[in-house]
């Protein structure tokens, strides 16, 4: 008999570990969503979560006292049982009563341990939320139960956080990094695909973003001017087919607006461009991408250009250059745009242009995009920031195990150039 009430003393012991375990560690994000389900266990479990005060001094009242049930009871009933086996032994005779009570103290201390402690533990984190709708309803009981002694502990450790100046800390909010990770953790589980991985990631890095490293320069786009006749407007279509064409008068900078491929097509030969095209979207470079996808939504448009301080056109950004950022690069039917060619000697061919962002995730750097401020978006961009000069064909760079060296040359333009790394950053790659 009284093994099976030790043997309760310890269930009931493991019951308050893993209501307070379960309780603790049980994500509020799935309580949440299943409150709003109308789960009542759920939104009692989400009360107590959000409120640990209420049961986590009940839970410990109820430790302790199993605790001290435990000790005394074993200590006194169990000793004397095994006392007489420890008299036969003659070297021990004399210390029967303090050997047997310390061979009993072991013993349950092993079983309140294993079987009151830490399998409960292990459970409740393996089961928290399920567990947590469980154990609520017979926690909030036990908490009004021992509510005095509850306000006792409570204004007592209370009073301790005050003396000792400790507050709540303020960085309870889940960080993006904290996100990250989870994510991280369900791809490695299988729970989460890796290109979902992949997609939530660019979605992240997408705000951190400016708009200026996702647009075409202005020296790239192809604009149509008000007086090229119809053999010059079909070569450029041919050239570069796009679905919008800016329309100007003389230079990027006097711009009149847009038209469509589509509208060109179906209206008739002697239809003007004044007459086909729309009022062009213009954004300063200031905004991010996400607010530049909300004037996509509110105007519309697909197709917007972005101005400096001054007025001056700096590029063009489209609705597809915000989905590439955010799914990876489409593709192009007839082109592509940034090649990055690798070459049999293991080197790499890269257009000077490609965004400094892809350029480091291409070799899995992606992280050292935020080393330190900088005021360039393109990998052009970076060799003038780190060379302070034009530089000329057949000039090199070494940066963090990347050798730059300049290929190709546009004027004063980076047009192309060969990258190779570093044995070093190869095997870095390679783990």
């Amino acid at each position: 008999m009284e093994i099976f009430i030790l043997l309760a003393l310890i269930f009931i012991n493991g019951l308050f570990v893993i209501s307070e375990i379960a309780l603790v560690s049980a994500r509020k994000s799935r309580l949440e969503s299943q409150a709003e389900k109308g789960d009542e266990r759920a939104k009692r479990a989400l009360d107590l979560s959000n409120n640990p005060e209420k049961f986590l001094s009940a839970a410990q009242i109820g430790i302790t006292l199993i605790a001290i049930l435990t000790g005394v009871y074993s200590g006194e009933r169990f000793s004397r049982y095994l006392e007489p086996y420890i008299r036969k032994i003659d070297f021990l005779k004399e210390y029967s009563d303090t050997v047997a009570t310390t061979i009993i103290v072991i013993i349950v201390t092993f079983l309140s341990i294993v079987f009151g402690e830490l399998i409960p533990k292990r459970i409740g984190l393996l089961r928290a939320e399920r567990i947590a709708k469980w154990v609520a309803g017979p926690m909030n009981f036990f908490a009004r139960l021992t509510h005095p002694f509850m306000w006792l502990l409570n204004k007592s450790s209370n009073l301790f956080f005050r003396i000792f100046n400790i507050k709540r800390s303020k960085d309870d909010a889940v960080t993006e990094e904290e996100i990250k990770t989870l994510i991280g953790e369900g791809t490695e589980a299988g729970t989460i695909d890796e290109a979902e991985q992949h997609i939530i990631e660019r979605v992240f890095h997408l705000g951190d973003r400016n708009i200026t490293s996702l647009m075409t320069h202005r020296s790239d786009i192809i604009w149509f001017n008000l007086d090229d006749n119809e053999d010059k407007i079909k070569e450029k279509i041919y050239r570069e087919p796009h679905s919008n064409y800016p329309i100007c008068d003389g230079d990027i900078d006097n711009l009149k607006g847009i038209v469509s491929i589509k509208d060109l097509y179906i209206s008739p030969d002697s239809t003007l461009f004044k007459d086909l095209m729309k009022p062009a979207l213009f954004v300063p470079e200031n905004n991010s991408a996400y607010q530049v996808l909300e004037k996509f939504k509110q105007t519309r448009q697909h197709s917007c250009f972005i101005v400096d301080e001054y007025g001056t056109i700096l590029g063009l950004i489209t609705l597809n250059d915000i989905l590439e950022a955010i799914v990876g690069e489409m593709p192009q039917p007839d082109f592509s745009n940034y090649e990055i060619q690798k070459r049999e000697d293991g080197s790499y061919l890269i257009d000077g242009q490609i965004p400094f962002y892809d350029f480091l995730t291409y070799f899995e750097k992606a992280e050292w995009m935020n080393e330190g401020e900088h005021d360039f978006d393109t990998l052009a961009g970076f060799i003038l920031h780190e060379l302070e000069h034009i530089p000329k064909t057949g000039e090199t760079l070494s940066w963090k195990g990347f050798k730059i060296e300049i290929i190709d040359m546009d004027g004063h333009r980076i047009d192309k150039v060969l990258v190779k790394i570093s044995q070093e950053l190869k095997e870095e790659m390679e783990e």
